[in-house]
């Protein structure tokens, strides 16, 4: 390589280095965003691929929603325990014990046939069958997020966590179409192939695991030991629980029951639920870059209740569609909108309560969304057993408008001003 070309080398990772972080924020970030692609991609086959693995399994269609209830309530108690827990051990080792995690539960899922051992797996364990990330990785992450970047760059900060988050779970939901092809020119069983992409979950779970493992001390870039809910505690309390409801109707709707009732309603293949998971994750993706801008503009809450309303109008409208092509054309409409809010959320939460207490405010309001949402899987999963497959959409998206108007009657006079 000559001279030139070392040039460019150096110019384009010195742009990349731009793009991935924003101005002001500490460069240990890169470690936490790199993680978040590979738990994206992972999260997106396995989310796809897991209804059909159970179904291959000898599972009945209430089974799936049994199960990702199972992780969701989980997520939950894992959240609770990082709340408990933060002051009390060093963070990358709570990392670290995360990521190990990650890795058994590829392997228990990969090895288990019987429903009550995958349900103890599902429940310890770090699966993620929606298309956000809802497990022990969420409390821990967004809390040091919050201490390396103040202001504009931590809500860009949070965006392009977001981002990478959604492509990456985008470019997985394609992998989810890779048994078909292992069983196509491998000569493979389905059901091995099936399992050797939760081999291929284990593996990543030990990937990072080695990326945590470079994390520098945490005090490096939070202004103070971390504390509990004091003077915020108000408003946490009151976010939390409308939180909640925003999150039970997402449990409604996650992307395993969603690929599920794809194929029973429309007769999909894993392979074109995969498509359109993916075609819907990089609308996600590209919401994700609008939000900072758009909330520089028109404020936190406002991008998070305008966007959400649209995009839960087309997903009740999605339930009553007769023909496929408009049900998703419906669907995705709803993933270019739906989770603009996401990074807004985020940076509006760290946004009201004090830096040292942030990973209390964390772990507050992410244990009322993964408790609020385990319990909708299983109903979800019923509903669509017995026939009734248009009903969780239409719940999920009433549920949603009522969190969203609510949200801005009760906070629209609170300004974030940390």
């Amino acid at each position: 390589m000559n001279t030139r070309e070392e040039d460019r080398a150096v110019s384009l990772a010195a742009r990349m280095s731009t793009w991935m972080l924003p101005s002001g924020a500490d460069r240990a970030a890169r470690l936490l965003l790199v993680s978040r692609g590979l738990r994206g991609f992972c999260d997106g086959f396995i989310a796809v691929l897991l209804p059909a693995y159970l179904l291959a399994l000898g599972f009945a269609k209430v089974d799936v929603g049994l199960i990702s209830t199972a992780t969701l309530a989980g997520s939950a108690v894992a959240t609770i325990a990082v709340g408990m827990l933060a002051n009390r051990f060093a963070a990358r080792r709570m990392f670290m014990f995360a990521a190990l995690l990650m890795a058994a539960t590829g392997l228990g899922f990969a090895g288990l046939s019987s429903l009550l051992p995958l349900l103890i797996v599902a429940f310890v364990g770090t699966l993620n069958p929606s298309s956000g990330d809802v497990s022990l990785f969420l409390p821990l992450e967004q809390s040091r997020l919050a201490g390396m970047a103040t202001g504009d760059a931590r809500t860009a900060l949070f965006a392009r966590y977001s981002l990478i988050g959604a492509v990456s779970a985008a470019l997985g939901s394609l992998a989810a179409g890779v048994p078909a092809w292992l069983v196509t020119h491998a000569h493979m069983r389905e059901l091995t192939a099936m399992r050797t992409m939760f081999i291929v979950y284990a593996a990543t779970g030990g990937a990072i695991w080695l990326l945590y493992r470079r994390l520098p001390p945490s005090g490096a870039q939070t202004s103070g030991p971390s504390a509990p809910l004091g003077e915020s505690r108000r408003i946490v309390t009151r976010l939390a629980l409308l939180f909640s409801v925003d999150a039970f109707a997402g449990g409604l709707v996650v992307n395993a029951l969603m690929s599920l009732w794809l194929m029973q309603r429309f007769g999909l293949s894993v392979g074109a639920a995969g498509q359109f998971f993916f075609w819907a994750g990089l609308l996600t993706a590209l919401s994700q870059l609008a939000a900072p801008p758009l909330a520089s503009k028109i404020g936190l809450l406002n991008t998070m209740v305008f966007t959400h309303i649209p995009a839960s109008l087309c997903l009740i409208a999605a339930a009553f569609a007769a023909s496929s092509p408009v049900t998703l054309a419906l669907l995705l409409a709803r993933s270019a909108l739906s989770q603009m809010d996401v990074p807004t959320r985020t940076a509006y939460v760290m946004a009201v309560v004090t830096p040292v207490e942030r990973p209390a405010a964390a772990s507050f309001t992410s244990v009322p969304r993964s408790l609020a949402a385990s319990l909708a899987p299983s109903l979800a999963g019923g509903l669509i057993g017995i026939g009734w497959l248009g009903a969780p959409l239409v719940a999920c998206g009433a549920l949603k408008i009522a969190y969203d108007l609510s949200l801005l009657f009760l906070f629209r006079h609170v300004k974030p001003d940390r």
